[in-house]
Protein backbone atom coordinates (compact mmCIF):
# COMPACT_ATOMS: atom_id res chain seq x y z
CA UNK A 1 0.00 0.00 0.00
CA UNK A 2 2.95 2.53 0.80
CA UNK A 3 4.30 1.83 -2.33
CA UNK A 4 1.59 2.02 -4.20
CA UNK A 5 0.86 5.55 -2.91
CA UNK A 6 4.71 6.80 -3.67
CA UNK A 7 3.48 5.68 -6.87
CA UNK A 8 0.56 7.87 -7.78
CA UNK A 9 2.48 11.23 -5.60
CA UNK A 10 5.09 10.53 -8.25
CA UNK A 11 2.94 9.99 -11.21
CA UNK A 12 1.22 13.97 -10.19
CA UNK A 13 4.42 15.16 -9.06
CA UNK A 14 4.75 17.28 -12.25
CA UNK A 15 1.21 18.09 -12.34
CA UNK A 16 1.00 19.51 -8.83
CA UNK A 17 4.01 21.49 -9.83
CA UNK A 18 2.67 23.08 -12.27
CA UNK A 19 -0.47 24.40 -10.50
CA UNK A 20 1.19 24.76 -7.48
CA UNK A 21 3.42 27.60 -9.66
CA UNK A 22 -0.37 29.22 -11.24
CA UNK A 23 -1.24 29.45 -7.83
CA UNK A 24 2.22 31.26 -6.31
CA UNK A 25 2.19 33.59 -9.54
CA UNK A 26 -1.58 34.36 -9.72
CA UNK A 27 -1.33 35.00 -5.49
CA UNK A 28 1.86 37.43 -5.94
CA UNK A 29 0.27 39.53 -8.84
CA UNK A 30 -2.91 40.21 -6.81
CA UNK A 31 -0.31 40.94 -3.45
CA UNK A 32 1.35 43.42 -5.90
CA UNK A 33 -2.27 44.66 -7.38
CA UNK A 34 -3.07 45.16 -3.49
CA UNK A 35 0.18 46.61 -2.23
CA UNK A 36 -0.38 49.13 -5.85
CA UNK A 37 -3.23 50.13 -4.50
CA UNK A 38 -2.59 51.24 -0.93
CA UNK A 39 0.44 52.94 -2.48
CA UNK A 40 -1.93 54.97 -4.82
CA UNK A 41 -3.50 56.13 -2.51
CA UNK A 42 -1.29 57.50 -0.50
CA UNK A 43 -0.48 61.40 -0.22
CA UNK A 44 1.63 61.71 -3.31
CA UNK A 45 -0.94 60.41 -5.65
CA UNK A 46 -3.64 61.57 -3.89
CA UNK A 47 -1.96 65.40 -4.49
CA UNK A 48 -1.63 64.04 -8.46
CA UNK A 49 -5.24 63.36 -8.62
CA UNK A 50 -6.68 66.19 -6.92
CA UNK A 51 -4.29 68.32 -9.58
CA UNK A 52 -5.58 66.34 -12.19
CA UNK A 53 -9.03 67.07 -11.19
CA UNK A 54 -8.51 70.77 -11.22
CA UNK A 55 -6.82 70.88 -14.58
CA UNK A 56 -9.40 68.33 -15.99
CA UNK A 57 -12.81 69.85 -14.86
CA UNK A 58 -11.79 73.20 -13.87
CA UNK A 59 -12.24 72.51 -10.12
CA UNK A 60 -11.34 74.33 -7.17
CA UNK A 61 -8.53 73.12 -5.10
CA UNK A 62 -11.31 72.56 -1.96
CA UNK A 63 -13.61 70.97 -4.65
CA UNK A 64 -11.10 68.60 -6.04
CA UNK A 65 -10.33 67.53 -2.50
CA UNK A 66 -13.33 67.00 -0.93
CA UNK A 67 -13.90 64.88 -4.90
CA UNK A 68 -11.00 62.82 -3.88
CA UNK A 69 -11.85 62.48 -0.21
CA UNK A 70 -15.44 61.52 -0.31
CA UNK A 71 -14.92 59.26 -3.60
CA UNK A 72 -11.31 57.65 -2.70
CA UNK A 73 -9.83 58.17 0.54
CA UNK A 74 -13.45 57.47 2.47
CA UNK A 75 -13.82 54.09 0.31
CA UNK A 76 -10.08 52.74 0.34
CA UNK A 77 -11.12 49.83 2.10
CA UNK A 78 -13.67 48.98 0.16
CA UNK A 79 -11.54 49.59 -2.99
CA UNK A 80 -8.64 47.00 -1.42
CA UNK A 81 -11.76 44.41 -0.51
CA UNK A 82 -12.36 44.55 -3.89
CA UNK A 83 -9.30 44.37 -5.39
CA UNK A 84 -8.70 40.91 -3.33
CA UNK A 85 -12.05 39.76 -4.94
CA UNK A 86 -11.27 40.25 -8.01
CA UNK A 87 -7.86 38.96 -7.32
CA UNK A 88 -9.60 35.45 -6.13
CA UNK A 89 -11.87 35.50 -9.17
CA UNK A 90 -8.98 35.65 -11.01
CA UNK A 91 -6.97 32.75 -9.21
CA UNK A 92 -10.27 30.41 -9.63
CA UNK A 93 -10.20 31.73 -13.15
CA UNK A 94 -6.57 30.54 -13.87
CA UNK A 95 -7.12 27.20 -12.06
CA UNK A 96 -10.79 26.59 -13.79
CA UNK A 97 -8.65 27.17 -17.22
CA UNK A 98 -5.66 24.89 -16.55
CA UNK A 99 -7.86 21.85 -15.08
CA UNK A 100 -10.42 22.20 -18.43
CA UNK A 101 -7.38 22.10 -20.70
CA UNK A 102 -6.02 18.99 -19.13
CA UNK A 103 -9.80 17.62 -19.44
CA UNK A 104 -9.74 18.59 -22.78
CA UNK A 105 -6.61 16.62 -23.51
CA UNK A 106 -8.13 13.57 -21.86
CA UNK A 107 -11.24 14.08 -23.71
CA UNK A 108 -9.44 14.14 -26.68
CA UNK A 109 -7.65 10.48 -26.05
CA UNK A 110 -10.72 8.98 -24.95
CA UNK A 111 -11.93 10.10 -28.19
CA UNK A 112 -9.19 8.18 -30.31
CA UNK A 113 -9.72 5.22 -27.93
CA UNK A 114 -13.55 5.19 -28.39
CA UNK A 115 -12.88 6.31 -32.60
CA UNK A 116 -10.06 3.22 -33.00
CA UNK A 117 -8.14 5.99 -34.51
CA UNK A 118 -4.30 4.51 -35.69
CA UNK A 119 -2.56 7.25 -33.71
CA UNK A 120 -0.91 8.01 -30.20
CA UNK A 121 -2.21 9.90 -27.49
CA UNK A 122 -0.30 12.81 -26.86
CA UNK A 123 -0.52 15.18 -23.55
CA UNK A 124 1.52 17.51 -21.85
CA UNK A 125 4.15 16.77 -20.43
CA UNK A 126 2.87 17.08 -16.75
CA UNK A 127 0.37 14.56 -17.99
CA UNK A 128 2.62 12.27 -19.03
CA UNK A 129 1.77 9.37 -16.58
CA UNK A 130 -1.78 9.67 -18.19
CA UNK A 131 -0.19 9.65 -21.63
CA UNK A 132 1.29 6.09 -21.04
CA UNK A 133 -1.53 4.52 -19.13
CA UNK A 134 -3.99 5.58 -22.33
CA UNK A 135 -1.32 4.30 -24.64
CA UNK A 136 -1.44 1.00 -22.80
CA UNK A 137 -5.13 0.91 -22.65
CA UNK A 138 -5.35 1.85 -26.55
CA UNK A 139 -2.51 -1.34 -27.21
CA UNK A 140 -4.76 -3.54 -25.02
CA UNK A 141 -7.82 -2.72 -26.78
CA UNK A 142 -6.20 -3.24 -30.11
CA UNK A 143 -4.64 -6.94 -28.63
CA UNK A 144 -8.44 -7.72 -27.37
CA UNK A 145 -9.91 -6.57 -30.33
CA UNK A 146 -7.70 -8.72 -32.73
CA UNK A 147 -7.97 -11.81 -30.86
CA UNK A 148 -11.73 -11.05 -31.24
CA UNK A 149 -11.26 -11.27 -34.73
CA UNK A 150 -8.98 -13.89 -34.81
CA UNK A 151 -11.12 -16.26 -32.86
CA UNK A 152 -14.13 -15.37 -34.72
CA UNK A 153 -12.62 -15.61 -38.13
CA UNK A 154 -11.75 -19.35 -36.95
CA UNK A 155 -14.78 -19.59 -35.61
CA UNK A 156 -16.69 -18.94 -38.85
CA UNK A 157 -13.80 -21.44 -40.83
CA UNK A 158 -14.59 -23.96 -38.16
CA UNK A 159 -18.26 -23.61 -39.16
CA UNK A 160 -17.64 -23.20 -42.49
CA UNK A 161 -15.80 -27.00 -42.14
CA UNK A 162 -18.07 -28.37 -40.39
CA UNK A 163 -20.93 -27.84 -42.84
CA UNK A 164 -18.48 -28.75 -45.70
CA UNK A 165 -18.19 -32.00 -43.76
CA UNK A 166 -21.23 -33.20 -43.06
CA UNK A 167 -22.30 -33.15 -46.89
CA UNK A 168 -19.77 -36.24 -46.85
CA UNK A 169 -21.19 -39.01 -44.72
CA UNK A 170 -24.82 -38.00 -45.54
CA UNK A 171 -24.31 -38.45 -49.09
CA UNK A 172 -22.80 -42.01 -48.21
CA UNK A 173 -25.88 -42.33 -45.74
CA UNK A 174 -27.98 -41.43 -48.53
CA UNK A 175 -26.36 -43.23 -51.23
CA UNK A 176 -26.23 -46.70 -49.29
CA UNK A 177 -29.75 -46.55 -48.36
CA UNK A 178 -30.98 -45.89 -51.95
CA UNK A 179 -29.02 -48.96 -52.85
CA UNK A 180 -30.69 -50.86 -50.27
CA UNK A 181 -34.47 -49.57 -51.42
CA UNK A 182 -33.38 -50.19 -55.25
CA UNK A 183 -32.50 -54.11 -54.39
CA UNK A 184 -34.78 -55.42 -52.26
CA UNK A 185 -33.39 -58.76 -52.92
CA UNK A 186 -29.60 -57.99 -52.75
CA UNK A 187 -27.43 -61.05 -50.81
CA UNK A 188 -27.19 -60.74 -47.37
CA UNK A 189 -23.30 -60.35 -46.82
CA UNK A 190 -23.68 -57.04 -49.35
CA UNK A 191 -26.93 -55.83 -47.22
CA UNK A 192 -24.47 -55.90 -44.03
CA UNK A 193 -21.66 -54.36 -45.93
CA UNK A 194 -23.94 -51.50 -46.65
CA UNK A 195 -25.49 -51.38 -43.57
CA UNK A 196 -22.48 -51.05 -41.97
CA UNK A 197 -20.90 -48.65 -43.81
CA UNK A 198 -24.03 -46.13 -43.26
CA UNK A 199 -24.05 -46.62 -39.83
CA UNK A 200 -20.49 -45.29 -39.47
CA UNK A 201 -20.93 -42.64 -41.94
CA UNK A 202 -24.28 -41.98 -39.86
CA UNK A 203 -22.29 -41.97 -36.01
CA UNK A 204 -19.51 -39.43 -38.11
CA UNK A 205 -22.66 -37.21 -39.32
CA UNK A 206 -24.17 -37.23 -35.11
CA UNK A 207 -19.87 -35.84 -34.00
CA UNK A 208 -20.20 -33.22 -36.45
CA UNK A 209 -23.49 -32.23 -35.38
CA UNK A 210 -22.26 -32.70 -31.49
CA UNK A 211 -19.58 -30.00 -32.89
CA UNK A 212 -21.66 -27.70 -33.99
CA UNK A 213 -23.53 -27.88 -30.58
CA UNK A 214 -20.48 -27.16 -28.52
CA UNK A 215 -19.71 -24.37 -31.05
CA UNK A 216 -22.79 -22.69 -29.93
CA UNK A 217 -22.60 -23.87 -26.11
CA UNK A 218 -18.99 -22.43 -25.66
CA UNK A 219 -19.94 -18.61 -25.01
CA UNK A 220 -23.32 -19.37 -23.95
CA UNK A 221 -21.93 -21.67 -20.49
CA UNK A 222 -20.72 -20.87 -17.72
CA UNK A 223 -18.21 -23.37 -15.54
CA UNK A 224 -19.35 -24.09 -12.46
CA UNK A 225 -17.33 -26.58 -9.99
CA UNK A 226 -18.94 -29.00 -7.85
CA UNK A 227 -15.90 -30.19 -5.97
CA UNK A 228 -15.56 -33.39 -4.15
CA UNK A 229 -12.94 -35.94 -3.29
CA UNK A 230 -12.53 -38.24 -6.51
CA UNK A 231 -10.52 -41.90 -7.13
CA UNK A 232 -8.38 -40.67 -9.33
CA UNK A 233 -6.83 -43.92 -10.42
CA UNK A 234 -10.42 -45.25 -11.01
CA UNK A 235 -11.54 -42.70 -13.12
CA UNK A 236 -8.35 -43.17 -15.30
CA UNK A 237 -9.07 -46.82 -15.78
CA UNK A 238 -12.68 -46.22 -16.44
CA UNK A 239 -11.65 -43.73 -19.46
CA UNK A 240 -9.47 -45.60 -20.74
CA UNK A 241 -11.53 -48.51 -21.25
CA UNK A 242 -14.25 -45.98 -22.63
CA UNK A 243 -11.33 -45.59 -25.64
CA UNK A 244 -10.77 -49.40 -25.86
CA UNK A 245 -12.80 -49.65 -29.52
CA UNK A 246 -10.69 -46.73 -30.91
CA UNK A 247 -7.43 -48.18 -29.39
CA UNK A 248 -7.41 -51.63 -30.41
CA UNK A 249 -8.53 -51.07 -34.16
CA UNK A 250 -5.19 -48.92 -34.24
CA UNK A 251 -3.53 -51.94 -32.05
CA UNK A 252 -2.72 -48.79 -29.41
CA UNK A 253 -3.16 -49.40 -26.04
CA UNK A 254 -3.26 -46.85 -23.00
CA UNK A 255 -0.70 -48.04 -19.95
CA UNK A 256 -1.50 -46.05 -16.31
CA UNK A 257 1.18 -45.98 -13.56
CA UNK A 258 -0.84 -44.10 -10.86
CA UNK A 259 -1.41 -45.19 -7.07
CA UNK A 260 -4.54 -46.82 -6.50
CA UNK A 261 -4.90 -44.82 -3.61
CA UNK A 262 -4.44 -41.44 -5.47
CA UNK A 263 -7.47 -39.10 -4.95
CA UNK A 264 -7.82 -35.08 -6.24
CA UNK A 265 -10.51 -32.66 -4.82
CA UNK A 266 -12.06 -31.74 -8.17
CA UNK A 267 -15.82 -31.66 -9.81
CA UNK A 268 -15.35 -35.22 -11.20
CA UNK A 269 -17.87 -34.03 -14.42
CA UNK A 270 -15.73 -31.41 -15.43
CA UNK A 271 -12.20 -33.18 -14.53
CA UNK A 272 -13.76 -36.67 -16.65
CA UNK A 273 -13.61 -34.26 -19.76
CA UNK A 274 -10.61 -32.59 -19.48
CA UNK A 275 -8.89 -36.19 -19.20
CA UNK A 276 -11.67 -37.28 -21.78
CA UNK A 277 -10.05 -34.29 -24.29
CA UNK A 278 -6.74 -35.15 -24.05
CA UNK A 279 -6.85 -38.95 -24.25
CA UNK A 280 -9.16 -38.38 -27.51
CA UNK A 281 -5.96 -36.00 -28.64
CA UNK A 282 -3.39 -38.48 -27.61
CA UNK A 283 -5.64 -41.58 -29.56
CA UNK A 284 -6.33 -39.52 -32.59
CA UNK A 285 -2.86 -38.04 -33.31
CA UNK A 286 -0.37 -40.92 -31.82
CA UNK A 287 1.38 -43.39 -34.09
CA UNK A 288 -0.04 -46.89 -34.87
CA UNK A 289 0.62 -49.79 -32.64
CA UNK A 290 2.16 -47.60 -29.92
CA UNK A 291 1.48 -47.52 -26.18
CA UNK A 292 -0.03 -43.83 -24.68
CA UNK A 293 1.63 -43.59 -21.01
CA UNK A 294 -0.68 -41.89 -18.28
CA UNK A 295 1.28 -40.76 -15.00
CA UNK A 296 -0.34 -39.81 -12.15
CA UNK A 297 1.44 -38.88 -8.55
CA UNK A 298 1.58 -36.45 -5.65
CA UNK A 299 4.51 -33.88 -5.36
CA UNK A 300 4.41 -32.28 -2.43
CA UNK A 301 0.84 -29.85 -2.80
CA UNK A 302 0.74 -30.39 -6.21
CA UNK A 303 -1.35 -33.31 -8.16
CA UNK A 304 0.05 -33.75 -11.74
CA UNK A 305 -1.04 -36.39 -14.64
CA UNK A 306 0.72 -36.58 -17.68
CA UNK A 307 -0.51 -37.92 -20.89
CA UNK A 308 2.86 -39.26 -22.88
CA UNK A 309 2.06 -40.44 -27.00
CA UNK A 310 4.43 -41.17 -29.49
CA UNK A 311 4.21 -38.29 -32.05
CA UNK A 312 4.85 -34.90 -32.66
CA UNK A 313 3.70 -31.43 -32.29
CA UNK A 314 5.61 -28.58 -34.40
CA UNK A 315 6.62 -25.85 -32.20
CA UNK A 316 4.80 -23.31 -33.79
CA UNK A 317 1.68 -24.66 -33.39
CA UNK A 318 2.23 -25.86 -29.74
CA UNK A 319 1.16 -22.65 -28.13
CA UNK A 320 -1.93 -22.32 -29.58
CA UNK A 321 -3.25 -25.54 -29.57
CA UNK A 322 -5.20 -23.97 -26.24
CA UNK A 323 -6.84 -21.53 -28.21
CA UNK A 324 -10.39 -21.95 -28.75
CA UNK A 325 -11.51 -22.88 -32.17
CA UNK A 326 -7.72 -23.86 -32.87
CA UNK A 327 -7.28 -27.62 -35.17
CA UNK A 328 -3.58 -28.92 -36.12
CA UNK A 329 -3.70 -28.49 -40.18
CA UNK A 330 -4.42 -32.15 -40.49
CA UNK A 331 -7.15 -32.62 -38.59
CA UNK A 332 -9.62 -32.17 -41.31
CA UNK A 333 -8.09 -34.73 -43.46
CA UNK A 334 -9.42 -37.32 -41.33
CA UNK A 335 -12.64 -38.37 -39.57
CA UNK A 336 -11.18 -37.53 -36.10
CA UNK A 337 -10.71 -33.79 -36.36
CA UNK A 338 -12.84 -31.72 -34.05
CA UNK A 339 -14.20 -27.82 -33.67
CA UNK A 340 -11.02 -27.11 -31.50
CA UNK A 341 -12.69 -26.86 -28.64
CA UNK A 342 -11.83 -29.46 -26.61
CA UNK A 343 -8.20 -28.44 -25.44
CA UNK A 344 -9.67 -24.79 -25.05
CA UNK A 345 -12.25 -25.61 -22.27
CA UNK A 346 -10.61 -28.14 -20.84
CA UNK A 347 -7.74 -25.26 -20.22
CA UNK A 348 -10.31 -22.99 -18.62
CA UNK A 349 -11.98 -25.99 -16.15
CA UNK A 350 -8.02 -26.61 -14.98
CA UNK A 351 -7.69 -22.50 -14.25
CA UNK A 352 -10.88 -22.83 -12.52
CA UNK A 353 -9.91 -25.47 -10.16
CA UNK A 354 -6.52 -23.45 -9.68
CA UNK A 355 -4.24 -25.55 -11.40
CA UNK A 356 -2.26 -25.17 -15.13
CA UNK A 357 -2.09 -27.46 -17.74
CA UNK A 358 -0.02 -27.53 -20.84
CA UNK A 359 1.84 -29.91 -23.67
CA UNK A 360 5.61 -29.91 -24.64
CA UNK A 361 6.46 -31.94 -27.83
CA UNK A 362 9.67 -33.11 -29.61
CA UNK A 363 10.48 -35.36 -32.33
CA UNK A 364 9.54 -38.35 -30.83
CA UNK A 365 6.86 -37.84 -28.22
CA UNK A 366 4.28 -35.24 -27.13
CA UNK A 367 2.84 -34.91 -23.99
CA UNK A 368 0.04 -32.83 -21.83
CA UNK A 369 0.74 -32.25 -17.89
CA UNK A 370 -2.32 -31.31 -15.66
CA UNK A 371 -1.36 -30.34 -12.36
CA UNK A 372 -4.00 -29.66 -9.66
CA UNK A 373 -3.78 -28.55 -5.83
CA UNK A 374 -3.74 -31.95 -3.62
CA UNK A 375 -6.58 -32.69 -1.64
CA UNK A 376 -5.45 -31.63 2.36
CA UNK A 377 -5.71 -35.23 3.45
CA UNK A 378 -3.81 -36.39 0.61
CA UNK A 379 -0.83 -33.87 1.69
CA UNK A 380 -1.42 -34.84 5.29
CA UNK A 381 -0.96 -38.75 4.83
CA UNK A 382 1.94 -38.48 2.72
CA UNK A 383 3.88 -36.07 5.70
CA UNK A 384 2.63 -38.42 8.27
Amino acid sequence: MKNKNKSKKTDYYKLKRKLYLYILVTVMAAVVFVLFLRFFTQRRFAEWIVRFLENSFYLRPQDALRIYQYTIRNNRDIFIYVAIAISVLILCRVMLSTLAKYFDEINAGIDILIQNEDKQIELSAEMEFMEQKLNTLKRTLEKREQDAKLAEQRKNDVVMYLAHDIKTPLTSVIGYLSLLDEAPDMPVEQKAKYVHIALDKAYRLEQLIDEFFEITRYNLQTITLTKKHIDLYYMLVQMTDEFYPQLASNGKQVVIHASEDLTVYADPDKLARVFNNILKNAVAYSENDSVIDITAGLSGDVVSIVFKNAGSIPKDKLDSIFEKFYRLDDARSSDRGGAGLGLAIAKEIIVQHGGQIYAESNDNYTTFTVELPASPDMVDKRSS
